[in-house]
Parts: structure tokens; sequence; C-alpha cells
């Protein structure tokens, strides 16, 4: 039975949404932590401005999540230019990228939350699912 786990939702292509998910949430995990690495590295070690840091490693995470995205998470691929495919992923990763720093913003300025990472975990969760959703039906579709 083990086995079976394993291969059903850690090896192989599957067209299945709640493996998909599952797996996008997993390699979202590992670009979480290099992401949030760099933030906190560029924030309070090296007292880069809050949304230049939370930029920085949110494009490291949009890179790592593109090259799990293409080899381990979508099954299918709806364009057969990866120089196309790329810059979409990439402006699906710019609107997150634009989502997180509003809701940075919201959580730290219009909310009042004074402790930045907690502003940044929070955006990170909302726009994870833009993002989920965003390439699974433009791309990987």
């Amino acid at each position: 039975m083990g086995g079976n786990i394993s291969n059903n939702w850690f090896k192989g292509k599957t067209d299945r949404i709640f493996v998909q998910l599952f797996r996008y949430f997993f390699s979202g995990g590992i670009a979480f932590l290099i992401d949030k690495a760099l933030f906190a590295l560029c924030r309070y070690c090296l007292d880069f401005n809050v949304y230049v840091a939370t930029s920085i490693g949110f494009v490291v995470g949009l890179v790592v999540t593109y090259l799990l995205s293409i080899f381990w998470i979508f099954d299918k691929r709806r364009l057969d230019s990866k120089r196309n495919e790329f810059l979409i992923f990439t402006t699906i990763g710019i609107v997150g990228l634009l989502l997180m720093n509003v809701f940075v913003w919201i959580f730290g300025s219009v909310l009042g939350w004074k402790i930045d990472l907690l502003s940044n975990l929070a955006a990170t969760v909302i726009v994870t699912l833009w993002n989920f959703f965003a390439k699974k039906y433009i791309l990987f579709h």
C-alpha cells in the first residue's frame, strides 16, 4: 500500500487535480522555504526595504516553482513554445508578485500588523492559491 501512495502522489505523470495540488503545495513548501529565507536575509541581515526583500524572495521562488511545475507537477502543457510558456508563467508570477506586495501593504500598513514576516506569510497563502489555479488553467490544462 505504501508503494501505491508513493507512486500515486510522488511519482509519475498525473492529470488528477488533487495530486497536482498536493504536489504544488509540496513543491511550494520548498519554494516557500527558499523565498522566506531570502526575504529574512535581505530584510533583516542586509536591511533591504520590505518590498525589495519580498520581491527578491518571490522571484527566486517563482523560478523554483516553474522548474518543479514542468518536471513534476503538471502532466500536460498547452504551449509547444517553452519561451512563450515561460513568458506566460512569468506574467502570472508578476501578477502574483503585485498581489503579494498589495497584501503585504494591506496587512502591514492598513491593518497595522507590526511584524513584516507575518504580513508576508499571510499574503503568501492567498497568492499561492492564485498562482496554482492560474497556472493550471492557463498553461497546464
